[in-house]
This record gives C-alpha cells, structure tokens and sequence, in this order.
C-alpha cells in the first residue's frame, strides 16, 4: 500500500512504509514526550460553548505537548440522559465536533476528545482522535455500565473491535474499538484509547491494545465522585500502567456536567508504569501536563521476556515533529530511598525483614554462630541489626552473635567506641584483636617498604577477613558480608578482604538506601542503642586503611571514589532502565541543579562508568544475598556482564554530551 503523510488512512501491519523500530532517540532527544489530562468546563448540551471551552484549552496549550486527552462525552457533556436520542444534540455534538478539529490545525499535537456517534441504528461512546485539522479516527467504548448510578446501555451501543469506515464531521475515518495510533516518525509514541468503564471490567481493552503495541493508552472517562473513589481510581490507573508496562493518561469529567444526582470531580491522572507522575486537584478544571518516557517504557517490555506482544491488525499512522523538551518531570536525588514518608516505615520494614529471613534461614539450614567484623561505620552497623532480627526470628541467644573490631593503623577512636558500644548495648558477643602487628609482619614477609600504598591499605583488608574465616570455624558458624550494592558496582572492595564473606546481607542495599535503614533503626530503637547508630550515621564514610590526622579520619570514601548519593543515582538508571550516559547526565543535573555543577556530574559519571566496567570482576564471584529491590548486582541472576566487556562506546557516548 502506497502511504503518503499527508492522507492519514487505515494501516495493515504489513504495509511497506512502517516507520523505523529504534531511531527514536536518535531523532527525538531521550524518548521524551510530553502529554495531557484536560478537563474543560461545560454546560450539559450545550455543544457549542463546550466546544469553544475545549478549542480555548488547545489554543492556550504547552506548544511541546504530543498528546491531550479530553473526557468523555465532554463535546455534549455525559449526564444528558434521553437527550442523547435527540438529533439535535447528535447534529450539534458533529457541528462542534467540526470546529474543535479545525482549531486544531494550529496545534502540533493530537487531540482526543468524547462524542457520540450514530452509525446505522445504533449510537456509540466514542473518542475522536484529531490531528492537525483532520479526524483521524472514531474508537468506540466496548464496556457499557448499566448498574448503579449508570444507565448507559439505555442510549449507547457497545463498540466492537471490527473496523469499518465512517463519515463523520466531514471526514471518512476507520471506526471501531481497537485502533493503534502510531507516528510515523517517532515508533514508540504509538497510543490507544479506551473510555471509562473499559478501564473497570476484568478484561481491559487495553490489554490488547498495550499487546499490540501500544505504549500509552488513553482513558476519556466521566466517573462520579464519591467517598474513597479517588483513592481506588489512582491505584486502578497506577496498577493498569504497571501491568501494561505503560503510561495512562486519565481525564475526567468535572464541573458543568449535571448534579440531579451525582458530582463529577474532573480528578485526571497520568501514570507511568506503576507511578503516578501527575494528578490534577479535584473540582478544578484545566490542564496538567507531564514528561513520559517512552523508551524506558519500551526497555521494559524488552526485558520483560514474558510480555506477550500480539499481531497489530489496525493501525492508524499520524504525524508529529520530533522535539528536544527543556524537561519538566521530577527525578528524585535519591531513587532507591521512598519519597513518600508515609510509605518510609513500611518499606524500611520490608527491607529488613527480607535481609534477615534470607540469613535466618541461612542459619537455620547450616546451624551455628554469626560473625561479623563491626568497624562502627554504617555497613557493619546494619548487618549488625539484619543479624539481631534473624536471631530474635530464629528464638536464638544473641551472644551467638560475634562482633569482631580489629583496630588497625587508620582507626579511630570514634568509630572504635562505636563498635564497642553498639556490640555490647545489642547483647552480642564482642572480640576485640588489634591486627597492628600481624599487618606489619606480613608486609614485612613481602618487602614492602612501608608506603602507604594500595598494597599497605589491602593487607589490612585481607587480613581482616581472614581472621574472621578463621573465627567462624573456631567458633562454629558464618561470616556475614557488610559490603553494600554502591561498593559492588564501584569495585569499591578489596579482592578477597572486604569483597568475600559466607552470607551478603547487605549486597542489594545501596549506600544511599544503608544510611537511611540505620537512621530508622536508630530512631525505632532509641536509648543507648540508637545514640549510638545516631552517631554512626554521622560519621564520614571511610575505610579507615590510613593513619587518622589528629585523631580524626583522613580517608574519606566519597572524596576518593565521588558521592555515593550520585553513584546510587548513576547506577539506577544506568541498570534498572538501562539509560545512556547521556541521558543519565541530563536527568541528574535536572536531579542535582542545586547541589553540583554540570561539570562535577559528568566527572563523577566518568568515573561511575569506567569503574562499572572494569570492576565486574569483582561481581562476578560473589557470596550468596538477599535481593531487595529491582536493583541488584547478583552473577546468579541479575547481571551477567563479561568481566572484560570494553567500556568503550558508554564513554564515547559520554564523551559526546
């Protein structure tokens, strides 16, 4: 089929001309797009004010906007009842019709507005989609309510998947309830539409509408207000975006339709894939707009292996300039960490409690102690608790519990009395082997000169583990890994020292994540015990491998290897949805506006990559752990990279910003 741009038509899937998989980055900065919820006000049939409120919403909208997404019904108003067999609401609803697609012909973007539609006998819920002063298309809503407070299957006819061609408001247009809309620019801003209720029923038209391709789906809905309603709608919305690995974009009917009976809140959201980016406040009307992100949309069906993709039969192709947006979206400085704190102490629970079944039943399948090295820092603080909670869960005595500091050239008093304090207030068992000599000894059997080299600082990492191998055959049980998921993506860990352990029950927590738990801990906890995780949380993240300057610690981690809280950054979008550099740059100077300069980003990012690389053989080796999060480094099972793949093209792509 010869396709021109200019003469949108029905697609079949196997037409010639499909537009290209893949080059959306490439012509369209990141995978961006920005969108819409509208809710404009109306008068319950009065189409001609309803379409001049709707016309002065396009005219007024963000010039960078894809996407608006009008109610339902909101040409006529929805609560017009028996009016909608009058013909002449139905002639006025295709008269105002006409005017809101020929205002649209100053308007870059896609419009979808709610009309009804008379095709033979019968009328339909349907959804216009706009483009630039064309109709491209009518989708009809296939779930028609007819309990409680609706009676649409009184006027309105249940839409059916099969395509036919219509005329309406001038143009001739494919009708029927399943249509994909795809750019023939850019691949993945392809969308489908369902109407209200569709959204309500066990079996979604979305479903199949995501399944064949579809990575935003828009609702046009009218639901009435009512106790609890908007609660239940945002985790309907938020939970249909996750299972369609999609963004959703909700519009509600508001203020103007009628009150004889029922209040319409005009509550629009827009969700991206299990998160609510954007929500309007009820009662209100006008327009709320958001960043989506497409290719991390279409990364995520990618990965997801079982995602079960389905031929797309009708297709309809529009088209839309591609655009760099100067970003609006918020990205949080810390990812890993909730940013509800309503969720905070829930979440937190959950950690810890995966941490410490996954060691309970480590230990109650092999039996015996726990030994950890606690060097009062904030790792071996929260093994410590993960260890206190599998032991109360297993009814064991926690003097089975032994917590080893082993002082050597670079500790310090603090960090010391805070091992000490913290091993004796928690009730375990405390040994206390200063490693001075022996680390001297060896360094001497190697002839080394003394330096404070990587080879000075390494001995006392080694020698630190083996004592604790040694102790847990001695003492008859297990040594528990305190590394977190930063130190394992940085390769910030001695090989065979601090790397190794029996059981890592801090390998999916990230630095950022670690500091956080051990503050709740300490806040729950309170007395002794949390003063003294109170002050472990303050002091500076350090290993400690280099004499103290005047008591105090001269080796602090983030001034060697950058700041954890943008590594942790770095490493979330870098795995969790495999972003480029480039992008992870953009969104962390947007993230970081106010606390580093676009130049110490892109060095720390440097580093982050070029670490991530060379490191992996570190991770490839590792002991057992717990997985947290969807974020975790395991060679088991959730990343498998080649210890000597080429960091190469990530810094060349960086090199490029």
């Amino acid at each position: 089929m010869k396709f021109d741009l200019d003469e949108v038509q029905l697609r079949s899937v196997h037409a010639p001309d499909r537009p290209l998989r893949g080059r959306m980055d490439i012509i369209m900065k990141d995978g961006f797009l920005r969108v819409a919820a509208a809710t404009p006000k109306i008068k319950v049939s009065d189409c001609e004010f309803n379409a001049e409120s709707i016309c002065e919403i396009i005219r007024n909208a963000d010039k960078d906007c894809a996407l608006i997404v009008f109610p339902e019904l909101c040409v006529t108003g929805y609560t017009n009842g028996d009016l909608f067999l009058q013909n002449v609401l139905l002639g006025a609803a295709e008269k105002a019709t006409e005017k809101i697609i020929k205002t649209t012909q100053n308007y870059d973007g896609v419009v979808i507005v709610g009309v009804p539609f008379v095709h033979g006998a019968q009328l339909f819920n349907c959804g216009a989609v706009v483009c630039k002063g064309r109709l491209l298309a009518l989708v009809s809503k296939k779930n028609i309510p007819v309990y409680s407070e609706f009676y649409e299957m009184r006027h309105f006819t249940p839409g059916k998947d099969e395509i036919t061609i219509v005329n309406y408001a001038g143009f001739e247009v494919p009708f029927g309830a399943s249509q994909i809309f795809r750019c023939a620019e850019i691949y993945d801003f392809c969308f489908g539409v369902e109407i209200s209720n569709d959204l309500w029923v066990a079996k979604q038209p979305s479903i199949e509408l995501a399944r064949s391709g579809a990575l935003i789906i828009a609702n046009l809905s009218a639901s009435s207000d009512a106790v609890g309603r908007d609660r239940y709608k945002r985790n309907l919305v938020a939970v249909q975006s996750a299972r369609l690995s999609a963004a959703y974009i909700y519009s509600d009917a508001g203020l103007g339709e009628s009150s004889t009976d029922l209040v319409f809140s005009g509550h629009n959201i827009i969700a991206e894939n299990g998160v609510i980016l954007k929500e309007s406040k009820k009662y209100e009307t006008g327009t709320i707009y958001t960043d989506i992100d497409l290719s991390k949309l279409s990364y995520d069906r990618r990965r997801i292996s079982t995602y079960d993709s389905a031929e797309c039969k009708n297709e309809v192709l529009f088209s839309y300039k591609p655009r760099e947006l100067k970003l609006e979206r918020h990205f949080s400085k810390s990812p890993f960490v909730p940013f509800d704190n309503t969720d905070m102490k829930e979440r937190f629970e959950d950690i810890l409690n995966i941490q410490s079944v996954g060691l309970a039943q480590r230990l109650e399948k092999i039996g015996g102690n726990a030994i950890i090295g606690l060097s009062g820092g904030l790792d071996s603080a929260l093994a410590l608790l993960v260890t206190l909670r599998a032991f109360d869960r297993l009814g064991k005595d926690r003097s089975g519990i032994h917590c080893v500091t082993m002082p050597c050239f670079g500790t310090t008093s603090r960090t010391l009395d805070n091992a000490r304090s913290l091993a004796n207030v928690c009730g375990s068992t405390l040994h206390e082997i200063d490693i001075s000599e022996t680390v001297r000894s060896h360094l001497k059997d190697i002839n080394h000169d003394g330096s404070h080299d990587v080879t000075f600082e390494n001995a006392q990492a080694r020698e630190r583990t083996q004592v604790l191998m040694d102790l847990s055959n001695k003492l008859g049980g297990i040594v528990i890994g305190t590394g977190d998921l930063s130190e394992l993506a940085l390769g910030w860990a001695t090989y065979n020292g601090d790397h190794m352990s029996m059981y890592a029950v801090n390998c999916s927590v990230p630095k950022t994540l670690v500091r956080h738990l051990v503050a709740f801990e300490a806040d729950r906890l309170s007395g002794e015990q949390g003063r003294v995780l109170t002050d472990i949380v303050n002091t500076p993240v350090s290993p400690e491998l280099l004499p103290p300057e005047n008591g105090v610690i001269s080796q602090k981690t983030e001034d060697l290897v950058g700041p954890y809280e943008l590594h942790d950054f770095f490493l979330y979008y870098f795995l969790r949805f495999a972003y480029p550099p480039s992008k992870i740059y953009r969104i962390a100077c947007i993230a970081f506006n106010d606390a580093y300069s676009s130049k110490v980003i892109k060095k720390w990012l440097t580093v982050f990559i070029k670490r991530f690389f060379t490191q992996q053989f570190k991770r490839s080796c590792l002991p057992d752990g717990p997985r947290v999060g969807s974020v975790a480094l395991s060679p088991r099972g959730d990343w498998r990279m080649p210890s000597d793949a080429s960091v190469n093209l990530w810094l060349k792509e960086l090199e490029q910003i």
